[in-house]
C-alpha cells in the first residue's frame, strides 16, 4: 500500500524512488565526491565541532549537556582505575547520558514533520519525508520515554558515505555580527562578493560568528545575547527556497541554533510552519541540516587565502533509530 496519494507542494517525495530515505544525499555520487577531494590541496584539516558541552545549561529545555559516568556491574563493580584480575593493570571504561541535538549535530529527516493529509482523505496525519508516518514508522514514545525512527533514522545518513565538496559562506564577513535575516538579495550579493561557486551534492556551510560568541561564554549562555547574534538564512523567503531547491546542494549547516532565522519560531503570534527552512529542507526535500558547527578558524583561513571550497568529512554516529546525531566534521583544505 502506498504511503501518499499527493504530496507536498514543492517537495521531491517519490523523486529518488517510493522507499528512498536520504533525500538529496542521493545527488553525492562518487564523480561529485572526487570533486571534494580534489579540493584538499595543502592537506590542512580542520575540526568542525564544538567540545559536545557545550553550549552549556539547558540552552534548548528539553536537552541538556552529556553526563559520563563510569561503567558499572554487579560483578565488578565501578569500572574505572580499576585493577584488573589482580594484575598490575588498571583499566577505566564509561558511558554517556547523552542528548544527541545539544551540541554540533546532524538532524536526521525524521527530525521534522507536518500535519499534512497525505491520503487524499481530507483528513491531516502526521508524516516525514517521503510520506513515512508517526506510528507505523516512527514509534513512541512508550511509558518508560523509549521511541525509535524505524524509518529516516540517523544511520541512514551514516551508511551514506558523507564525504563530498564543501563550501562556505562567510555571513560574518558580509554582515557583521549583528542579528539580521538573509533573504535571497544578500545571499546572491554575497556568494557574488566572496565568489562562491554552489554545485549539484555540495554540502553548504553558513558562518555567522555565532560559535565565537557562545565559546566566550564558557558554559553559561547569555540565550537572549545570543539569539541576537549573527546573520541566518530567512528561511520563509520565497526566493531564496526556491535557489536552495534548484542548486542541488545536499545539506546546510551553520555555526547557529537552527541554521535559519528564528523569528518566527519565537514570535507569539500565530503561525502554521514556525520553521520555514526546516519545513523545506527535511520534510519537503530530504536536505540534511546541521547545527552549531564550530567555523570559526575554517572560515578565517579560506579568506586568507582567497578560497571557499574544502573536502568535507562528516559522518554521524550508526546510532540505529535516533533522530539526530553528535558529529565531528573534518574539513581538509
Amino acid at each position: 500500500m502506498a504511503r501518499w496519494k499527493h504530496r507536498p507542494e514543492g517537495s521531491n517525495w517519490g523523486d529518488f524512488g517510493p522507499d528512498d530515505q536520504l533525500g538529496r544525499i542521493n545527488l553525492l555520487t562518487p564523480e561529485r565526491r572526487r570533486e571534494g577531494l580534489a579540493e584538499a590541496k595543502e592537506g590542512i584539516a580542520f575540526t568542525l565541532s564544538l567540545p559536545l558541552d557545550y553550549p552549556g545549561g539547558n540552552f534548548v529545555q528539553f536537552r541538556a549537556p552529556p553526563v559520563l559516568l563510569a561503567s558499572h556491574s554487579e560483578q565488578t563493580g565501578r569500572v574505572y582505575n580499576k585493577m584488573i584480575c589482580n594484575s598490575e593493570e588498571v583499566t577505566c571504561d564509561d558511558k554517556v547520558i547523552l542528548h544527541t541535538q545539544y551540541s554540533t549535530q546532524w538532524d536526521s529527516l525524521a527530525h521534522h514533520g507536518r500535519h499534512f493529509d497525505a491520503d487524499g482523505d481530507g483528513i491531516a496525519e502526521i508524516v516525514y519525508y517521503n510520506g513515512f508516518r508517526a506510528g507505523e514508522h516512527l514509534v513512541g514514545p512508550d511509558g518508560e520515554g523509549r521511541s525509535e525512527a524505524k524509518a529516516l533514522g540517523i544511520e541512514r545518513l551514516a551508511v551514506a558515505g558523507v564525504q563530498g565538496r564543501g563550501v562556505l559562506i562567510d555571513f560574518r564577513r558580509a554582515f557583521g555580527l549583528d542579528k539580521r535575516a538573509v533573504g535571497y538579495d544578500d545571499l546572491m550579493r554575497t556568494l557574488d562578493e566572496q565568489k562562491v561557486e554552489v554545485r549539484t551534492g555540495d554540502f553548504v556551510l553558513l558562518y555567522s560568528g555565532f560559535d565565537r560568541a557562545l565559546l566566550d561564554m564558557k558554559k553559561q549562555p547569555d540565550r537572549a545575547k545570543l539569539l541576537s547574534t549573527g546573520a541566518a538564512i530567512d528561511g520563509g523567503d520565497k526566493r531564496t527556497q526556491r535557489w536552495i531547491e534548484e542548486s542541488g546542494l545536499v545539506a546546510l549547516c551553520s555555526d547557529n541554533v537552527a541554521v535559519e532565522c528564528v523569528d518566527r519560531m519565537l514570535s507569539d503570534s500565530p503561525c502554521a510552519i514556525r520553521l520555514p527552512l526546516h519545513d523545506l529542507c527535511l520534510f519537503r526535500l530530504g536536505i540534511h541540516l546541521g547545527e552549531l558547527w564550530y567555523l570559526e578558524e575554517l572560515a578565517n583561513w579560506l579568506h586568507a587565502h582567497q578560497r571557499s571550497a574544502f573536502l568535507l568529512t562528516a559522518p554521524p554516529l550508526r546510532l540505529p533509530g535516533a533522530v539526530g546525531s553528535p558529529l565531528t566534521p573534518i574539513a581538509t583544505v
